[in-house]
């Protein structure tokens, strides 16, 4: 919950249009200032607080403990111009906060915070429990200090400056990545990777203090952290059961159920006839552990209780890479998508076109490798993306565009198995863009072709482009021209005006959102295939398309916007 508190008039109205964005995640506090900081201190995670910093500071000093259980605070000055990051960047979420509330209220966040304002990674917001010294591993780094790393497993990491495998000598600061309970050394930060899971069974009505204790002494008779437990698994007639949900929720952690079919096809080391009766398959605990393989850690044991009423198992995933198949849109900085740019600065592996590597290389985080091929090599870089994430790399394969429209995601997902992370990020297509350059000329149903036979026999093109003809649809022509393929084109259009009258509008756009865009809108009759190339996007409308005030219009076609007879 955000807690939202004002003092004057101004400070409400920007209370209330956050209250109003944001409704069930904020409450608003009413009342004097100090009672209501306080309050809100206490019963929320975060606060954003329209005042002074000077009183807020004031105001929260002798509320503080320590940045790992404080709530995140955020200041909005009264005239809305900035939202700052006061307390709890990193911990506290206070850093997104405030850029959160910047960009609803259209003020400018303030973030202080040392790694943010040189653009590194914290290494307590890389999405993994991180212990020790936090503070002092970051300011070497930031120093420009060697930092040894020490991983048991490759877990995908961004690009850390200053930070390697293979220490320098006299490397006096460490990070290790481990899931084995052991205590952060001087000038050292433990981050545990998501590594274990733990397979649970349970009577009906098992206490969740029996299930929560059995998983906890498990882990720890086994050395490890409880901290690199990523979730809990068991049968799918388990589910509901109080107890094994309440241990998942004070673990923090998703509880992930299977068939009793998937898991009697797992072989186990200590099948039991129980189970079998009762659910239908000889194993729940190492059965649901292992169903997706790993190492067994702790094979199955019971709760000390007597009945023992849980059981449980831990296993040991193999780190999973992560690869973020990314769009970077048609070129335009503004149309390259938060999330995009948040995955450029997550990867510590870049898999791109140069081209492509030269439109963002500014984004990518300082130390990020970056692998980059010219064209045709389409296949090549799909696999090597891959195999980099194989590897348990945080890897971005960038297309243009959508990565996902005549781009690298195909060749990627085709090439990828199970056994790493895929992320999608969508991105503004070329023939969204040059649509909305155009005017509104995907306005009904429209398909998108390639006319690029390269990789597809010119009889699927034709044919798909009849269909296309035939049924009246809305065409963009992608690839529709290069030196080697002068005579795609004609053809296309000529087959589209078998069904189309030779004043059918055409867009034609080179480039869109580039500063060298240009755009033109012609007919199906006046357009000179000569003028396009392969920076070229051609829309021909369907029967229905009108020029408008230079635009190209595609009614909808509902039945009321018919004229009356």
């Amino acid at each position: 919950m955000i807690g939202l508190i004002s003092a004057t008039a101004a400070g409400s109205a920007g209370a209330r249009r956050v209250a109003s964005a944001w409704p069930g995640r904020t409450r608003v506090y009413e009342g004097p200032v100090g009672d209501a900081v306080r309050r809100a201190f206490a019963e929320c995670e975060q606060l954003v607080c329209f005042l002074a910093t000077g009183a807020v500071v004031r105001l929260v000093a002798p509320l503080l403990r320590d940045k790992a259980s404080d709530p995140g605070i955020v200041c909005v000055d009264e005239g809305g111009r900035y939202a700052v990051s006061l307390v709890g960047g990193h911990a506290g979420g206070a850093n997104e906060l405030a850029r959160a509330v910047g960009e609803l209220l259209g003020a400018e966040p303030v973030v202080t915070t040392a790694t943010d304002s040189v653009g590194m990674p914290g290494l307590d917001t890389l999405g993994f429990p991180a212990e020790g010294d936090v503070a002092g591993v970051s300011r070497a780094m930031l120093d420009g200090e060697p930092v040894a790393l020490h991983a048991e497993s490759v877990w995908p990491l961004p690009s850390l400056p200053g930070l390697s495998a293979v220490p320098a000598a006299g490397s006096a600061y460490a990070v290790r990545v481990t899931d084995r309970a052991v205590e952060p050394a001087e000038r050292e930060v433990v981050l545990r990777p998501p590594s274990l899971v733990v397979g649970v069974g349970a009577s009906k009505g098992a206490p969740v203090e029996e299930v929560l204790g059995l998983v906890e002494d498990a882990l720890r008779d086994a050395g490890l952290s409880a901290r690199s437990v990523g979730e809990l698994a068991t049968v799918d007639a388990k589910a509901g059961e109080p107890g094994i949900l309440g241990a998942a929720e004070r673990l923090g952690v998703p509880l992930v159920t299977y068939t009793a079919e998937e898991l009697a096809a797992v072989d186990v080391p200590n099948p039991s006839d129980a189970p079998l009766a009762a659910v239908g398959t000889p194993s729940v605990a190492e059965a649901a552990a292992l169903v997706r393989g790993g190492e067994l850690l702790v094979p199955k044991r019971k709760s000390a209780a007597r009945p023992a009423m849980a059981t449980c198992a831990v296993v040991r995933r193999p780190a999973r890479g992560r690869l973020a198949v990314v769009g970077l849109g048609p070129g335009a900085r503004d149309l390259l998508t938060p999330r995009a740019k948040d995955e450029l600065r997550r990867a510590s592996v870049l898999v791109g076109l140069d081209q492509y590597v030269d439109q963002i290389r500014d984004l990518l985080r300082p130390g990020t490798r970056v692998l980059e091929s010219g064209l045709g090599a389409e296949e090549e870089r799909a696999r090597t993306a891959v195999a980099e994430a194989r590897r348990g790399h945080a890897v971005a394969l960038i297309g243009s565009g959508d990565a996902g429209v005549y781009a690298m995601a195909s060749p990627a997902l085709a090439e990828a198995s199970d056994d790493i992370d895929v992320v999608g990020v969508p991105g503004v297509t070329a023939a969204l863009a040059a649509g909305a350059i155009l005017g509104a000329p995907l306005g009904h149903d429209h398909v998108s072709i390639s006319l690029s036979d390269l990789h597809t026999p010119w009889e699927v093109i034709e044919r798909r482009v009849r269909a296309a003809a035939e049924a009246d649809i809305v065409v963009t022509f992608y690839n529709p021209r290069s030196r080697g393929r002068d005579w795609q084109l004609p053809k296309a259009l000529a087959l589209l005006g078998e069904h189309r009258e030779p004043a059918t509008p055409v867009g034609v756009v080179r480039n869109a959102s580039r500063p060298d865009e240009s755009s033109r809108v012609t007919t199906l009759a006046g357009l000179d295939p000569t003028t396009v190339d392969m920076m070229t996007v051609v829309t021909v409308g369907n029967t229905a398309t009108r020029e408008i005030a230079g635009r190209m219009v595609t009614p909808r076609g509902y039945r009321w916007q018919e004229e009356p007879e």
